[in-house]
């Protein structure tokens, strides 16, 4: 436990060309995850949804079908544009090695950072071969000590969801995984999630328990409480984005439309300079205010 928490101040994480961490601009992730639908048109649109809103990443899912699930659960009866199955579905919604080739390039193109939580060590290893700036590990995945380790010896830094897990699977996750480059986001893993259980608090919680940057990954429908998130010190936030929520799939409720993201950053750059110092002040632009409505006499 003594190696786990600590207190002063945060460390920084580096991703990309970007600083995470006090005192660096919130890092704004578009989770496109699996709202692609298996269409790689459909992804190209949704990288260009988060260029156009100013996001700093986006990021995808990706799974080794028959390591994550197993047979019986992928034979489950289930329908879907893709078939009768579980399997079926699940498969149908993976991207090979050609998809993310393209999402690669086009990336490149339009100068986005993209990664992706991977399930598996599998998926750690494919995705490793496009050389992502980070790796993400879902708060599904929290309490997979193997997958956490094989992660880590990319070398890469890692993002850490929390969802659904206690303080003491944290503290064991981050035992195995070490803090050295490493980002903490804050989540309920509830698909949409309800303001009451979003417990924005826990950021500053965390922050001061483990002195690491903390964010926020949202799974609820609105804004405010994201925005907010940065207030409590959140310096990294992660929101579903799609083209419409009424789309078929089972994250679309939970995300965000094209308008909404972009209010998202926009919001969330206002915060940050509204936050300021601390330091309290007078501002210049006060000065001929006080002059005008200071009674005579009355300084002290």
């Amino acid at each position: 436990m003594s190696d786990v928490t600590t207190s002063g101040a945060l460390a920084e994480v580096r991703i990309g060309n970007r600083l995470i961490g006090d005192g660096h601009p919130c890092f704004i992730i578009a989770e496109i995850g699996i709202n692609h639908n298996g269409d790689i048109d459909l992804a190209r649109r949704l990288i260009s949804v988060a260029v156009a809103a100013g996001c700093d990443a986006v990021k995808f899912q990706k799974r080794t079908v028959d390591v994550v699930y197993s047979a019986e659960e992928l034979g489950k009866p289930r329908e879907s544009p893709f078939g009768a199955t579980n399997g079926d579905l699940k498969r149908g919604l993976e991207f090979g090695h050609d998809e993310y080739r393209l999402i690669d390039r086009y990336c490149r193109e339009v100068k986005m950072m993209w990664f992706a939580s991977c399930w598996d060590e599998k998926a750690v290893d494919f995705i490793d071969q496009f050389d992502p700036p980070c790796f993400k590990i879902a708060s599904a995945s929290l309490t997979d000590d193997s997958l956490l380790r094989h992660t880590r010896s990319k070398g890469k830094p890692v993002i850490l969801s929390t969802g659904m897990s206690t303080l003491e699977q944290i503290d064991h996750a981050l035992e195995i995984l070490g803090k050295k480059d490493l980002v903490l986001l804050h989540a309920c893993s509830v698909y949409p999630a309800y303001y009451p259980e979003l417990n924005l608090r826990a950021i500053t919680s965390l922050r001061e328990r483990y002195g690491l940057p903390v964010g926020y990954s949202g799974h609820e429908t609105g804004l405010p409480s994201t925005v907010a998130s940065v207030a409590l010190g959140a310096c990294c936030i992660e929101r579903h984005i799609t083209l419409d929520r009424a789309m078929w799939g089972s994250d679309q409720a939970a995300s965000l439309e094209p308008n909404g993201i972009g209010k998202i950053v926009s919001y969330v750059r206002i915060v940050e300079q509204s936050l300021g110092d601390g330091v309290k002040r007078v501002v210049e632009r006060e000065q001929p205010i006080i002059k005008k409505l200071r009674r005579i006499g009355a300084n002290i």
